[in-house]
């Protein structure tokens, strides 16, 4: 009995002992300056070392059909007007913009020629149709690291937002190279991040489905890299809207009513929301509805009163004023861009 006994005290002493160097070990790792917190809350987004917007290259990614003159001489405007000019008065002293000219986009064309994926709806973003968008992003990133070392703050509009989510892929940029180390940050305006409710309607021929199934959402975010999605809502659609006895007002926007441009813009926004989501009774900037411009795990930005590029003056306004680029909505987002790229002026 007192063998037992006796056993037990000395196996007492053992972990006792053995417990009493673990306190030990653990107070000489914290004296010599190791954190050894433990948390059990989510994981927060390590936000890269700010730097100064000056030294920050800033990529502006055309939305589909778009001209890179687009952001530069807006419809043959002064370059004061445009989006580039815009930022570099807020002090960005370098703007790319991908190289496009608006013939490019026939490339998209191209992904019929992969014929099973493209007729079953399983195109790659990397694919004939839309793989050399992706290329010349990636181009053009690596020109601005080049040029400054430093990381870009990427600027997708429409359609450019989506694929650079596709350029950006799983977090390696190229060999030995992470996506981390190229791109500070990701913002989108007005760009569709969600296929149709049917997604067999998806326009791209599934390369917008197997991005977001590939890297869904914010999907880089624990590696510091931010993201904001901005969208607006200005209209909202409406079906079985009759326009027939009202007369286009471009030119003489005395010929019909305010409830006749009202319901003109419902009519056709119904049109296109329903193309690009599959339901026309929503709201968004008139191409895009504001749930389709919204990513899961970004910051997220809802703007009135803008339309969705300078095309859009059938919405009735001057669209120069009033997109997400323009003079007077731009600092709407991108205060918020400062904060979450940790940019300082």
């Amino acid at each position: 009995m007192n063998t037992i006994f006796e056993t037990r005290i000395l196996h007492f002493k053992k972990k006792m002992i053995t417990l009493l160097l673990f306190i030990l070990i653990l107070f000489a790792l914290q004296t010599n300056g190791f954190d050894l917190s433990l948390s059990c809350s989510p994981q927060i987004r390590r936000k890269p070392p700010k730097t100064k917007i000056s030294n920050t290259p800033v990529i502006i990614c055309p939305g589909f059909g778009l001209d890179e003159n687009d952001y530069l001489f807006p419809l043959n405007q002064p370059r004061e007007t445009s989006l580039v000019a815009a930022l570099e008065r807020r002090g960005f002293e370098k703007v790319y913009i991908i190289p496009l000219k608006r013939y490019d986009w026939i490339r998209v064309i191209g992904g019929i020629f992969d014929v099973s994926q493209f007729y079953s709806g399983k195109c790659s973003p990397n694919g004939f149709g839309y793989g050399w968008y992706v290329k010349r992003l990636k181009e053009t990133v690596n020109r601005a690291y080049k040029e400054t070392g430093e990381k870009s703050l990427v600027i997708g509009h429409s359609a450019g937002g989506w694929l650079a989510r596709a350029a950006m892929g799983d977090g390696v940029w190229s060999d030995n190279i992470s996506t981390k180390d190229r791109i500070r940050c990701l913002v989108t305006l007005g760009a569709v991040h969600k296929v149709p409710i049917d997604k067999n309607r998806c326009p791209t021929r599934g390369a917008l489905l197997k991005t977001d199934a590939l890297y869904p959402g914010a999907f880089l975010k624990e590696d510091g890299i931010g993201y904001i999605s901005v969208g607006g809502c200005t209209v909202k659609g409406e079906q079985n809207v009759k326009t027939g006895t009202f007369e286009m007002p471009f030119g003489k926007t005395d010929a019909m009513n305010s409830i006749g441009r009202h319901r003109l813009v419902a009519s056709m926004a119904y049109k296109i929301y329903k193309d690009v989501a599959g339901r026309g009774n929503l709201i968004g900037d008139g191409v895009v509805p504001f749930e389709w411009t919204q990513l899961d795990g970004a910051r997220q930005i809802l703007l009135e009163g803008v339309v969705h590029s300078i095309h859009d003056s059938w919405m009735m306004v001057n669209p120069l004023e009033k997109w997400y680029g323009s003079e007077t909505v731009i600092d709407s987002w991108l205060s918020a861009v400062l904060d979450e790229a940790a940019l300082k002026r």
